[in-house]
Protein backbone atom coordinates (compact mmCIF):
# COMPACT_ATOMS: atom_id res chain seq x y z
CA UNK A 1 0.00 0.00 0.00
CA UNK A 2 1.40 3.66 -0.79
CA UNK A 3 2.71 5.58 2.36
CA UNK A 4 0.92 8.85 2.60
CA UNK A 5 4.12 10.92 1.04
CA UNK A 6 3.24 8.78 -2.12
CA UNK A 7 -0.43 8.79 -1.85
CA UNK A 8 -0.51 11.24 -4.66
CA UNK A 9 0.64 9.53 -6.96
CA UNK A 10 -1.04 6.31 -6.87
CA UNK A 11 -4.10 4.85 -8.09
CA UNK A 12 -7.38 5.93 -7.90
CA UNK A 13 -8.28 2.80 -5.55
CA UNK A 14 -4.82 3.10 -3.64
CA UNK A 15 -5.26 6.68 -2.66
CA UNK A 16 -9.26 5.57 -1.86
CA UNK A 17 -8.03 2.64 0.13
CA UNK A 18 -5.29 4.49 1.86
CA UNK A 19 -7.24 7.26 3.19
CA UNK A 20 -10.40 4.65 4.38
CA UNK A 21 -7.39 2.70 6.18
CA UNK A 22 -6.44 6.28 8.02
CA UNK A 23 -9.84 7.01 8.46
CA UNK A 24 -10.04 3.70 10.91
CA UNK A 25 -6.81 4.15 12.53
CA UNK A 26 -7.82 7.29 13.47
CA UNK A 27 -11.61 6.21 14.46
CA UNK A 28 -9.91 3.32 16.48
CA UNK A 29 -7.67 6.10 18.33
CA UNK A 30 -10.63 7.60 19.15
CA UNK A 31 -12.37 4.55 20.52
CA UNK A 32 -14.70 4.12 17.90
CA UNK A 33 -15.01 1.80 14.51
CA UNK A 34 -14.49 2.54 10.93
CA UNK A 35 -18.16 2.07 10.31
CA UNK A 36 -18.82 4.59 12.83
CA UNK A 37 -17.61 7.63 10.24
CA UNK A 38 -18.58 8.72 6.57
CA UNK A 39 -16.31 9.74 4.56
CA UNK A 40 -17.76 11.92 2.00
CA UNK A 41 -16.18 12.41 -1.03
CA UNK A 42 -15.90 15.76 -2.53
CA UNK A 43 -15.83 16.17 -6.30
CA UNK A 44 -15.33 19.43 -6.76
CA UNK A 45 -12.04 18.93 -8.62
CA UNK A 46 -12.53 15.03 -9.45
CA UNK A 47 -12.65 14.37 -13.48
CA UNK A 48 -15.79 12.10 -14.67
CA UNK A 49 -14.19 8.46 -15.00
CA UNK A 50 -12.71 9.20 -11.41
CA UNK A 51 -16.26 9.76 -10.03
CA UNK A 52 -17.08 6.99 -12.30
CA UNK A 53 -14.24 4.86 -10.76
CA UNK A 54 -14.89 5.52 -6.96
CA UNK A 55 -18.64 4.49 -7.75
CA UNK A 56 -17.25 1.16 -9.07
CA UNK A 57 -15.34 0.78 -5.43
CA UNK A 58 -19.26 0.78 -4.30
CA UNK A 59 -18.67 4.61 -3.07
CA UNK A 60 -21.98 6.29 -2.46
CA UNK A 61 -21.31 9.35 -0.24
CA UNK A 62 -20.40 12.82 -2.56
CA UNK A 63 -20.14 15.98 -1.96
CA UNK A 64 -19.98 19.48 -3.44
CA UNK A 65 -19.00 22.75 -3.01
CA UNK A 66 -21.24 24.65 -5.62
CA UNK A 67 -24.51 24.01 -7.03
CA UNK A 68 -23.62 24.81 -11.07
CA UNK A 69 -21.17 21.46 -10.08
CA UNK A 70 -23.58 19.55 -7.98
CA UNK A 71 -26.14 19.75 -11.11
CA UNK A 72 -23.36 18.45 -13.75
CA UNK A 73 -21.88 15.49 -11.59
CA UNK A 74 -25.43 14.56 -10.32
CA UNK A 75 -26.57 14.10 -14.01
CA UNK A 76 -23.86 12.34 -15.03
CA UNK A 77 -23.92 9.98 -12.13
CA UNK A 78 -27.66 9.12 -12.50
CA UNK A 79 -26.84 8.74 -16.42
CA UNK A 80 -23.87 6.38 -15.29
CA UNK A 81 -25.92 4.10 -12.94
CA UNK A 82 -28.70 4.17 -15.27
CA UNK A 83 -26.68 2.06 -18.02
CA UNK A 84 -25.58 0.36 -15.27
CA UNK A 85 -28.83 -1.00 -14.54
CA UNK A 86 -29.19 -1.71 -18.13
CA UNK A 87 -26.07 -3.16 -18.82
CA UNK A 88 -24.83 -4.70 -15.44
CA UNK A 89 -22.09 -7.05 -16.83
CA UNK A 90 -20.19 -4.47 -18.80
CA UNK A 91 -20.27 -1.93 -15.99
CA UNK A 92 -16.19 -2.52 -14.12
CA UNK A 93 -14.15 0.25 -15.55
CA UNK A 94 -10.09 0.89 -15.53
CA UNK A 95 -10.31 1.99 -11.26
CA UNK A 96 -12.26 -1.12 -10.87
CA UNK A 97 -9.82 -3.55 -12.38
CA UNK A 98 -7.16 -2.10 -10.82
CA UNK A 99 -8.50 -2.07 -7.94
CA UNK A 100 -9.50 -6.05 -8.67
CA UNK A 101 -5.94 -6.80 -9.99
CA UNK A 102 -4.26 -5.15 -6.55
CA UNK A 103 -6.67 -7.36 -3.86
CA UNK A 104 -8.36 -3.88 -2.95
CA UNK A 105 -11.83 -5.24 -4.08
CA UNK A 106 -13.75 -8.32 -5.66
CA UNK A 107 -14.14 -8.53 -9.30
CA UNK A 108 -17.87 -8.76 -9.01
CA UNK A 109 -18.23 -6.14 -6.56
CA UNK A 110 -21.65 -4.82 -6.75
CA UNK A 111 -22.15 -0.97 -7.83
CA UNK A 112 -24.56 0.75 -4.47
CA UNK A 113 -28.02 1.13 -5.58
CA UNK A 114 -27.85 5.04 -5.63
CA UNK A 115 -25.89 7.65 -4.59
CA UNK A 116 -26.20 10.48 -1.19
CA UNK A 117 -25.19 13.75 -2.10
CA UNK A 118 -24.28 16.18 0.32
CA UNK A 119 -24.05 19.93 -0.07
CA UNK A 120 -20.83 21.27 1.65
CA UNK A 121 -20.24 24.50 0.60
CA UNK A 122 -21.84 28.38 0.76
CA UNK A 123 -25.53 27.97 -0.49
CA UNK A 124 -26.85 31.25 -1.81
CA UNK A 125 -31.06 31.51 -1.16
CA UNK A 126 -31.59 32.04 -4.53
CA UNK A 127 -30.06 28.20 -5.66
CA UNK A 128 -31.40 26.32 -2.72
CA UNK A 129 -34.24 24.90 -4.78
CA UNK A 130 -32.35 22.57 -6.58
CA UNK A 131 -29.48 21.60 -3.66
CA UNK A 132 -32.99 20.72 -1.56
CA UNK A 133 -34.20 18.50 -5.31
CA UNK A 134 -30.56 16.60 -5.31
CA UNK A 135 -28.84 16.30 -1.70
CA UNK A 136 -29.54 14.03 0.74
CA UNK A 137 -28.10 16.63 3.60
CA UNK A 138 -27.41 20.23 3.63
CA UNK A 139 -24.30 20.88 5.58
CA UNK A 140 -24.04 24.43 5.13
CA UNK A 141 -26.83 26.36 6.69
CA UNK A 142 -25.74 29.41 8.67
CA UNK A 143 -28.38 31.90 8.89
CA UNK A 144 -32.39 31.91 9.59
CA UNK A 145 -33.01 33.08 6.34
CA UNK A 146 -31.54 30.53 4.72
CA UNK A 147 -32.76 28.11 6.79
CA UNK A 148 -36.49 29.71 6.18
CA UNK A 149 -36.14 29.63 2.18
CA UNK A 150 -35.22 25.70 2.59
CA UNK A 151 -37.83 25.96 4.32
CA UNK A 152 -40.56 27.09 2.08
CA UNK A 153 -39.11 24.85 -0.65
CA UNK A 154 -39.65 21.68 1.86
CA UNK A 155 -43.44 22.99 2.54
CA UNK A 156 -43.73 23.09 -1.58
CA UNK A 157 -42.56 19.52 -2.07
CA UNK A 158 -43.75 18.34 0.70
CA UNK A 159 -40.13 16.47 1.26
CA UNK A 160 -38.31 16.55 4.78
CA UNK A 161 -34.85 18.61 4.34
CA UNK A 162 -32.09 17.18 6.78
CA UNK A 163 -29.68 20.22 7.42
CA UNK A 164 -26.42 20.94 9.11
CA UNK A 165 -26.26 24.56 10.93
CA UNK A 166 -22.54 25.51 9.80
CA UNK A 167 -20.86 27.07 12.81
CA UNK A 168 -17.74 29.12 12.63
CA UNK A 169 -15.16 27.51 15.05
CA UNK A 170 -11.95 28.65 13.61
CA UNK A 171 -12.92 32.36 14.34
CA UNK A 172 -11.97 33.27 11.47
CA UNK A 173 -13.63 36.26 9.86
CA UNK A 174 -13.46 35.39 6.34
CA UNK A 175 -14.90 32.05 7.20
CA UNK A 176 -18.56 31.60 6.28
CA UNK A 177 -20.66 29.84 9.28
CA UNK A 178 -22.76 31.26 11.94
CA UNK A 179 -20.84 32.68 15.27
CA UNK A 180 -20.48 30.10 18.22
CA UNK A 181 -22.69 32.03 20.52
CA UNK A 182 -25.52 31.99 17.72
CA UNK A 183 -25.17 27.95 17.02
CA UNK A 184 -26.99 27.49 19.78
CA UNK A 185 -30.35 29.79 18.83
CA UNK A 186 -30.41 28.97 15.40
CA UNK A 187 -30.35 25.48 16.06
CA UNK A 188 -33.66 25.50 18.09
CA UNK A 189 -35.41 27.81 15.66
CA UNK A 190 -34.96 25.48 13.20
CA UNK A 191 -35.60 22.27 15.01
CA UNK A 192 -39.28 24.17 15.36
CA UNK A 193 -39.74 24.08 11.25
CA UNK A 194 -41.72 22.02 9.44
CA UNK A 195 -39.90 19.64 7.05
CA UNK A 196 -36.79 20.67 8.20
CA UNK A 197 -34.92 18.48 10.22
CA UNK A 198 -31.42 20.11 12.11
CA UNK A 199 -29.30 16.78 11.98
CA UNK A 200 -26.36 18.51 13.83
CA UNK A 201 -23.66 20.74 13.36
CA UNK A 202 -20.47 21.62 10.59
CA UNK A 203 -16.93 23.36 10.96
CA UNK A 204 -14.03 24.03 8.98
CA UNK A 205 -10.41 24.71 10.65
CA UNK A 206 -8.20 27.28 9.30
CA UNK A 207 -6.59 26.43 6.14
CA UNK A 208 -3.05 24.90 6.32
CA UNK A 209 -1.51 22.13 8.26
CA UNK A 210 -1.05 23.44 11.77
CA UNK A 211 -3.52 20.77 13.64
CA UNK A 212 -3.03 22.43 16.74
CA UNK A 213 -5.27 25.05 15.31
CA UNK A 214 -7.00 22.39 13.57
CA UNK A 215 -7.93 20.30 16.88
CA UNK A 216 -8.99 23.37 18.45
CA UNK A 217 -11.58 24.59 16.10
CA UNK A 218 -12.60 21.12 16.01
CA UNK A 219 -12.53 20.34 20.13
CA UNK A 220 -14.90 23.67 20.04
CA UNK A 221 -17.41 22.08 17.67
CA UNK A 222 -17.67 18.84 19.57
CA UNK A 223 -18.03 20.69 22.80
CA UNK A 224 -20.72 22.96 21.35
CA UNK A 225 -22.72 20.07 19.39
CA UNK A 226 -22.45 17.75 22.68
CA UNK A 227 -24.16 21.19 24.71
CA UNK A 228 -27.17 21.68 21.87
CA UNK A 229 -27.40 17.77 21.63
CA UNK A 230 -28.48 17.42 25.70
CA UNK A 231 -31.20 19.36 24.46
CA UNK A 232 -32.75 16.96 23.12
CA UNK A 233 -33.50 18.37 19.50
CA UNK A 234 -35.07 16.66 16.84
CA UNK A 235 -36.42 13.45 18.32
CA UNK A 236 -33.18 12.49 19.03
CA UNK A 237 -31.74 12.66 15.79
CA UNK A 238 -29.34 15.52 16.04
CA UNK A 239 -26.34 13.25 15.64
CA UNK A 240 -24.30 14.78 12.87
CA UNK A 241 -20.88 16.67 13.57
CA UNK A 242 -19.19 16.88 10.47
CA UNK A 243 -15.73 17.75 10.86
CA UNK A 244 -12.39 17.45 8.55
CA UNK A 245 -11.15 17.86 4.86
CA UNK A 246 -7.66 16.06 2.96
CA UNK A 247 -5.60 18.24 5.93
CA UNK A 248 -7.24 17.57 9.02
CA UNK A 249 -9.65 14.70 9.24
CA UNK A 250 -7.94 12.51 11.28
CA UNK A 251 -7.63 15.09 13.87
CA UNK A 252 -10.99 15.70 13.23
CA UNK A 253 -12.37 12.09 13.82
CA UNK A 254 -9.71 11.84 16.81
CA UNK A 255 -12.16 14.68 18.23
CA UNK A 256 -15.11 13.64 17.61
CA UNK A 257 -16.14 13.40 13.73
CA UNK A 258 -18.87 11.11 12.48
CA UNK A 259 -18.63 12.98 9.03
CA UNK A 260 -15.32 13.91 6.96
CA UNK A 261 -15.52 15.59 3.83
CA UNK A 262 -12.39 14.36 1.41
CA UNK A 263 -11.43 15.61 -1.92
CA UNK A 264 -7.63 15.92 -2.91
CA UNK A 265 -6.21 13.02 -0.85
CA UNK A 266 -8.93 10.47 -2.98
CA UNK A 267 -8.70 12.47 -6.41
CA UNK A 268 -5.21 14.05 -6.09
CA UNK A 269 -4.53 17.61 -6.55
CA UNK A 270 -6.75 19.63 -8.90
CA UNK A 271 -5.40 20.42 -12.86
CA UNK A 272 -3.97 23.51 -13.50
CA UNK A 273 -6.39 25.18 -16.05
CA UNK A 274 -4.67 25.68 -19.31
CA UNK A 275 -5.13 29.17 -20.36
CA UNK A 276 -5.90 29.58 -24.37
CA UNK A 277 -3.92 31.95 -26.39
CA UNK A 278 -6.16 34.57 -28.29
CA UNK A 279 -5.70 34.69 -32.11
CA UNK A 280 -3.53 37.27 -33.22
Amino acid sequence: MQGRGTAMSATLAERYHDVCERIAAAARRSGRRAEDVILVAVTKNAEPEQIRGLLELGHRDLGENRVQQLIQHAGMVEEFLERVRVHPKGHQDRAARDAAAAGLLRPDAPLPDGVRWHMIGHLQRNKARKVVELCRLIHSVDSLRLAEEVQQIALRTEKPVEVLVQVNCSLEPQKFGCPIAAARPLTEQIDTMINVRVRGLMTMAALGDNQDQARSAFSRCRELFEEIRRKDLGDGRFNILSMGMTADFETAIEEGANVIRVGTAIFGEAKPEVESTPPE
